[in-house]
């Protein structure tokens, strides 16, 4: 497998989008990049001006579609729709490339070229602006909690992100794409990577495939966050997938041990909540902390909680 298509879907994000573009075009193997595709989810920014003069001087095709605002979901399948390579590469508008993410992912294919491997790469912070204390917590464990994994370990649907993943083309056309009923950036990938291991989907960690995620996000961010994913949580849990995630979850939460220890957590938060003023700092805190305050904005969410 000598190239790629990547797919980028985007709303309203011109400016990380400019960057991240650059990032495949400084890519060391571009010609591996047969065709890079951005599909516009109905932005109202200068997002179609961007793509196209970063497409006059690239040395692989870009090629801009537009939709209606209808989500990620759809706006991926736009892009599996009209790719013509046999592997596909998911992005997103704020994951800016380190150099060999694409050579990478490639020579993964080349070494598993089985249709049924996918390639689920790394991603970290941007080094500017500098992560806080919170947000290298939140990216490690909460976000994609890449520390519970290892370089090439086979991996369940909880780890099918699609910001930096990489896949046969035929296996996705064939056994299942994204589920359009999801309107915005939550539970639309591990859905689908839920079904698509139920058809034998085997994914597979790649540590030196890596993206740098170009966002700044506070505390309250990620609390605000949580709450807008509120309707996906609850479209989620009505699936199969979701249920079956449910029932993962009360495996490890029926026991009277852990029941008590979620009312001492209750009264440990509530007593922490004036240290969440100093969440945004620099300062590396106790993961203990970060767990006790980030569960307690969470647990008041419908849906899984």
């Amino acid at each position: 497998m000598d190239s790629l298509t990547v797919i980028i879907p985007t709303f309203n994000r011109s400016a990380v989008l400019k960057t991240a573009l650059e990032g495949y075009l400084a890519q060391s193997a571009t010609k591996a990049i047969h065709e890079l595709i951005v599909v516009d989810d109905g932005s109202t920014d200068e997002t179609e001006s961007t793509v196209r003069e970063i497409s006059q001087r690239s040395p692989f095709p870009i090629r801009y579609l537009r939709q209606s605002n209808s989500g990620p979901a759809a706006a991926r399948n736009f892009g599996i729709r009209e790719a013509r390579t046999e592997v596909i590469l998911f992005t997103d508008s704020d994951i800016v490339p380190d150099e060999g993410l694409v050579g990478q992912h490639l020579e993964w294919h080349d070494k598993y070229p089985d249709p049924d491997v996918a390639v689920l790469g790394h991603v970290t912070w941007a080094s500017q602006p500098a992560p806080t204390g919170f947000m290298r917590w939140y990216g490690e464990n909460e976000l994609f909690a890449y520390r519970q994994i290892r370089h090439e370990q086979r991996l369940d649907f909880r780890r099918f992100y699609s910001c930096n993943l990489s896949l046969k083309t035929n296996f996705l056309r064939v056994h299942g794409q994204f589920d359009e009923s999801f309107r915005t950036a939550a539970y639309e990938d591990v859905e689908l990577g839920y079904r698509l291991g139920n058809a034998g989907l085997r994914l597979l960690y790649n540590s030196k495939a890596i993206g740098y995620h170009h966002q700044f996000v506070l505390f309250e961010d990620a609390c605000r966050k949580n709450r807008e994913n509120s309707a996906a949580s609850q479209t989620f849990a009505q699936k199969e997938a979701g249920r079956y995630y449910l029932d993962l979850q009360r495996q490890g939460k029926s026991r009277v041990g852990h029941r008590f220890a979620k009312w001492v957590a209750i009264g440990a938060a509530t007593m922490l909540a004036p240290t969440r003023r100093f969440l945004d700092s620099e300062v590396r805190f106790p993961s203990l902390l970060y767990d006790l305050l980030y569960w307690q904005c969470k647990r008041t969410r419908p849906g899984l909680g």
